[in-house]
């Protein structure tokens, strides 16, 4: 078997140019290189449906102002615009209450090799072919001290050749790698929780079999359990590897950008990262083994539950009152879905994850679950859960709009994601690249009319079980 000395990593961190080492037109040059025509095309797309919506608003204002007052005129209108102007409100209040956080927010520097604890890296392998041995062979290549870390991976029973590629790895890596083999595909969950029991590290790293990290990311990522005695759980950095292949990728990369650098960044502010990612998270023994049982056997209604594994692990180590902090010096690129049918399945797996994560959550985030303010955390769990409750009645809202005022909807749909996604543009653009950063726009206009339905559907499907996306 070939292995290739090009690592996924290297080629990813080559267009990582900063952001001020590029001029404008070096920006624009870089944007037509790695764009192709139909993504030209759907750019240009998306900015002629957001001006030419701006401009319908402008000339349908007599028709805005018109449906307002019928609105106001019935009780049942007016109770829906107060109702909405509230929640407008509470979101804008919210926004600037987390754009505060995040300026708030310092990662933690690395401490010293000496400070360093020992880690177990766990790496759960399903069908990933050729991508685990990147991933093993970035961890292997992590500055972090030799003697300290324990690498560990383990094949869950793929269908594919992973295990002839975690072979080749171990034949080059030797003794820096240990790797098992489940006798049978039994989930992630079951995966990890064999890699938690073989591991002998004070902190359990979690990365996955399709992500790549930086040389200094595992000792970013753990350096929080040492400054902090109360930190029980750490997430990291997510980018996304596979961004030049496909238009999906480029959405998602900003998309994660402001998941993690904003939203993630804000929690860690409150000492409460509701998620630690799978893709790479950290997590202190003690808080670990102190609800092993309960997560193994965790169960929803009745079934075992066989997703959302990392959200689970979050949500028991926040109750048992320990900190969870997130790293933004931390970061692992993993590959995202390229198509359609791969994204819906991934946003249902977490959209389902998120309904039974909050239930768990309302059983004590009102409690005296932690020592010092509990405030920040149940704010965080009232957005949360506002948006579960509220996803329905805007479904109704949304397709009564759609049949009595479909131009007045689509229209202020369309100008409302100008306004919204500006954001994350500018956020992504002033973090990374300008040319890049467009895809936010694209990618609201996706989510609005492409997975809209994607909470409902979760809500209605929660006990359902299912990976959907492994093949």
């Amino acid at each position: 078997m070939k292995i290739e000395n090009n690592s996924p990593l290297k080629l990813k961190e080559s267009k990582l140019v900063p952001r001020n080492n590029r001029g404008l037109i070096g920006r624009i040059k870089v944007f037509f290189e790695t764009a192709n025509a139909w993504g030209i095309f759907v750019l240009g797309s998306t900015f002629v449906l957001m001006l030419g919506s701006a401009y319908m608003v402008f000339i349908l204002q007599s028709d805005f102002t018109q449906f307002r007052l019928d609105r106001k005129s019935s009780t049942v209108g007016f109770v829906f615009m107060a109702i909405a102007t509230s929640l407008f409100l509470y979101k804008a209040l919210f926004f600037l209450y987390t754009l505060v956080l995040y300026f708030i927010y310092k990662p933690i520097t690395s401490v010293s090799d000496e400070d360093l604890p020992t880690v177990t890296v766990i790496v759960p392998a399903y069908n990933e072919g050729k991508q685990v041995w990147a991933t093993l062979k970035s961890l292997a290549e992590s500055d972090y001290p030799k003697e300290k870390v324990q690498l560990l991976s383990i094949d869950d029973g793929s269908k594919d050749d992973t295990w002839k590629w975690m072979l080749a790895s171990k034949k080059q890596l030797g003794d820096r790698v240990v790797i098992y083999q489940q006798p049978k595909n039994m989930g992630k969950r079951h995966a990890l929780y064999r890699g938690f029991n073989e591991g002998t590290g004070a902190v359990f790293v979690t990365v996955d079999s399709d992500s790549i990290v930086k040389k200094d990311t595992l000792r970013n990522l753990v350096s929080p359990f040492v400054t902090n005695e109360k930190c029980g759980a750490v997430a990291g950095n997510i980018r996304v590897l596979n961004n030049e292949k496909a238009l999906l990728p480029k959405m998602l990369d900003v998309s994660f950008v402001l998941s993690f650098e904003f939203v993630r960044s804000a929690e860690s502010s409150l000492n409460s990262v509701l998620c630690t990612p799978g893709a790479l998270a950290a997590y202190r023994r003690e808080a670990v083994f102190a609800c092993l049982p309960e997560w193994i056997n965790q169960t929803f209604m009745g079934q075992p539950s066989d997703i959302g594994e990392d959200r689970a692990m979050t949500n028991m180590i926040l109750k048992q009152g320990y900190h969870v902090l997130f790293q933004r010096n931390a970061y692992a690129y993993t590959n995202v879905p390229e198509q359609y049918t791969g994204l819906y399945k991934m946003f249902i797996r977490w959209g389902r994850s998120n309904v039974r994560e909050n239930i768990q959550m309302s059983k004590y985030v009102f409690t005296n679950f932690r020592e010092g303010s509990k405030i920040g955390s149940r704010l965080l769990f009232f957005s949360q859960a506002t948006k579960i409750i509220m996803s329905y009645p805007f479904l109704l809202f949304m397709f009564f709009f759609i049949i009595t005022h479909p131009l007045l909807f689509f229209s202020s749909t369309f100008l409302s994601i100008l306004v919204l996604s500006t954001f994350p543009v500018l956020f992504y653009a002033k973090r990374y690249t300008m040319a890049e950063a467009f895809w936010a726009y694209s990618y609201s206009i996706l989510f609005t009319f492409g997975l809209f339905w994607i909470t409902p559907y979760a809500i209605a499907t929660a006990n359902k079980r299912g990976w959907l996306t492994r093949g």
